[in-house]
């Protein structure tokens, strides 16, 4: 497991709509490996392994973060934001910002701050109208000079280890999930795996699910393994009763849902039991919340397994998880690329 090459997916800016800077890096490290690389219109990049295997998995976590792109700078240089995915507004007054700038296929960094004044913090109802970002123009025509519309922006961060091999860093939701992925194909391939195994790190996850359907249709896969981040139970103001008990630490967490195939979970339960991985369950109701719901009501259908790895404080910039967690998600899928033939029966009905 290449925690460096986490790291740096993590210090990549790729606010959901703006994932090209990542994705490029994701391409760099997945040479090493992939027999064949993709890449389609929605900017996907899809790793191959065994491309002539006509049994196919497709493994897929998301690239994009949560974030604001601009939209507006005022005559005294204060850059306004929009949300771009699932993120509060307020947790980033008086934060450290970035500006992503890219020009001519360069990325360029602007340093900035979420404006803070206590009447800010009063408010009970706090808009992404609310947050402004100084970057220390003067004026409109300075911040033009550096930043323009549409430009991605979300909190400044660095990866900060913690006790018992946790870790915390924003973007977490997902790119833990894509870079586990990618490292399982990786690992599989060492395994010596005969399946077309096809890694997708996903765009647009967190806004509109584009990546994941786009790519799904061009692979049409036999099932898919998805990968993202779930809420942890082991925090003070969290429900059990909702979440379930599930703990940063405490191992992978399979799904139990109607949108996820049973016989898939079961596999995943002896691959896990024979390697001594520990396990946590989550239930859905309904849809998961993922990219796996838009890949299941892809062409014919598509048998999904959701592979979750524990995290607190999703959808912040301070979110938490775990090295072992990530490391033996990592080993379970992998397993499972080896493990599943051509004719796995998906049905859990016999006539």
């Amino acid at each position: 497991m290449n925690k460096e090459f986490l790291k740096e997916m993590l210090n990549t800016v790729s606010v959901t709509g703006n994932e090209e800077a990542l994705q490029q890096k994701i391409i760099d490290y997945s040479k090493s490996f992939a027999d064949k690389l993709m890449v389609d219109p929605m900017s996907n990049v899809i790793s191959v392994i065994n491309p002539k295997s006509d049994f196919r998995i497709m493994l897929c976590g998301h690239a994009d973060e949560i974030g604001f792109r601009v939209t507006y700078v005022d005559e005294g240089g204060f850059i306004h934001v929009q949300r771009a995915g699932g993120v509060n507004p307020k947790l980033y007054v008086g934060y450290p910002m970035q500006i992503i700038h890219e020009e001519n296929g360069k990325y360029n960094k602007i340093n900035g701050v979420g404006v803070y004044t206590r009447d800010l913090l009063k408010k009970s109802e706090f808009d992404e109208s609310d947050l402004l970002i100084d970057i220390g123009a003067n004026s409109k025509e300075e911040a033009l000079k550096l930043v323009s519309v549409g430009d991605s922006v979300c909190a400044d961060t660095v990866v900060r280890e913690l006790l018992n091999d946790n870790f915390s860093c924003r973007a977490l939701d997902d790119k833990s999930g894509a870079f586990t992925v990618i490292e399982a194909g990786r690992k599989a391939k060492e395994k010596g795996s005969d399946n077309g195994i096809y890694v997708n790190t996903s765009t647009g996850e967190e806004s509109s699910g584009r990546g994941a359907y786009f790519a799904s249709e061009g692979i049409k896969p036999d099932c898919a393994v998805i990968v993202d981040v779930t809420w942890a139970s082991d925090y003070p103001g969290t429900d059990k009763g909702t979440t379930g008990d599930i703990k940063v630490g405490g191992g992978p967490v399979l799904c139990l849902s109607g949108m996820v195939n049973k016989k898939l979970n079961t596999l995943m339960q002896e691959i896990a039991k024979e390697k001594n991985i520990p396990l946590q369950y989550e239930i859905a109701g309904g849809r998961t919340a993922t990219d796996g719901d838009t890949i299941a009501f892809t062409g014919n259908g598509v048998p999904i397994v959701l592979v979750s790895i524990p995290e607190r404080y999703m959808h912040s910039s301070v979110e938490v998880t775990n090295w072992k967690d990530i490391e033996q998600c990592i080993e379970l899928i992998a397993e499972f690329c080896v493990r599943i033939k051509k004719d796995f029966d998906f049905n859990t009905l016999k006539i």
